[in-house]
């Protein structure tokens, strides 16, 4: 079965970092689209970057200037660097490949990591 692995979550006070990983299979990386999602407590799962087969990226608002995604495609392995973390970025983070072309009906997510902020 095909996995993404993450990994990097934790407990970290206001203001803090935090770096995510993510292992993808050989074969995705340098033909998928990578990104990171979160579903904070009670709420939908919202996306928080994206970095594209051809090395664009994209971030939501709530994030930017703070969060940064990179990918090694020597490490098979997509980060999400989180700086001045906030509470409202509490939440269970996931990384996600997607098919460039077939979007949603080609993609695979990792099991989650939970990421919590609070004094």
């Amino acid at each position: 079965q095909v996995q993404l692995v993450e990994s990097g979550g934790g407990l970290v006070q206001p203001g803090g970092s935090l770096r995510l990983s993510c292992v993808a299979p050989e074969s995705f990386l340098g033909l998928y689209d990578m990104g990171w999602y979160r579903q904070p407590p009670g709420k939908q799962r919202e996306l928080v970057a994206l970095v594209m087969r051809g090395g664009s990226m994209d971030y939501a608002d709530s994030v930017k200037g703070r969060f940064t995604i990179s990918r090694d495609n020597e490490k098979r392995t997509v980060y999400l660097q989180m700086n001045s973390l906030k509470p409202e970025d509490t939440a269970v983070y996931f990384c996600n490949a997607q098919h460039p072309i077939l979007k949603d009906r080609l993609q695979i997510w990792g099991q989650g990591t939970q990421v919590t902020v609070s004094s």
